[in-house]
């Protein structure tokens, strides 16, 4: 398996997307922004008919434009409070609307791949991406972690503490929607919310603080990919699916471990 280059780049790839989804989902799983895993990913879809649709790279493409959307949520997050739901459904379904034209309209091509992942498709590229965003996200997080930990369990209290919220809202935002962007090459469009939720779902059910919670999403993250990856090679199955299954495979096996 090792010896062909398109395994390699996708174990690689699966390992840096393991070590950020579920960091990036620990705090949005404790922010109540579970969906917001699937509303990227449907914007990440129309970023991949757009970049189709224009005769650009569709992993960028699919970048800069789930990045831009992620910048939107906030965005209308911010006028909306007490409708943040409704944002997420307006922006989700505009993406499948944009997308489902584009595709209609004859650039639907290689869409597959990015619909339910593929590791046949990860290129040098795509991992110098992954391995940039995953350097970017977590040196932030590392910088920030006390800020946004306050912010994710009192955003009003951290507002009152002088913590800069709306820019740390922000750039969080951004990194998210760079995240879900960057790793639809190895779990797909529909079945990002897998490797974003799930592990912290089963790292949740451990009950430790919140560390240790981020530590146990990490571990459970990695088996679920890199196990998914393996699978996915020898059954010949998509490795969003089997990445998908492996997830919750993970999630039910949590439950004995407490």
């Amino acid at each position: 398996m090792l010896q062909y280059d398109f395994m390699r780049n996708a174990l690689a790839a699966g390992f840096l997307i393991a070590l950020l989804c579920p960091v990036i989902g620990s705090f949005l799983v404790l922010k109540r922004f579970s969906m917001m895993g699937d509303t990227l990913s449907h914007s990440a879809f129309a970023g991949v008919a757009l970049g189709a649709f224009f005769g650009l790279n569709p992993s960028v493409a699919s970048l800069i434009y789930t990045l831009l959307a992620a910048l939107l949520i906030e965005y209308l997050r911010n006028r909306f409070k007490s409708y943040e739901e409704v944002v997420m459904s307006i922006v989700m379904t505009f993406n499948v609307g944009l997308a489902i034209i584009l595709a209609s309209r004859g650039s639907s091509a290689n869409i597959e791949s990015f619909l339910f992942g593929s590791i046949l498709t990860v290129e040098p590229s795509d991992l110098f991406l992954i391995a940039a965003v995953t350097l970017i996200s977590l040196i932030f997080i590392r910088i920030f972690y006390s800020q946004l930990l306050y912010i994710t369990f009192d955003e009003e209290g951290a507002e009152i503490s002088k913590i800069p919220v709306v820019s740390l809202n922000y750039l969080f935002m951004a990194l998210t929607g760079a995240t879900v962007g960057v790793s639809i090459r190895i779990t797909g469009l529909l079945v990002i919310s897998s490797i974003l939720v799930l592990p912290v779902a089963a790292a949740l059910n451990l009950r430790a603080g919140f560390r240790k919670t981020l530590l146990w999403a990490v571990g459970f993250g990695l088996i679920a990919v890199l196990s998914g990856l393996v699978l996915s090679y020898y059954l010949d199955s998509a490795p969003g699916g089997t990445i998908a299954i492996m997830s919750v495979a993970v999630l039910l096996c949590s439950f004995f471990l407490r």
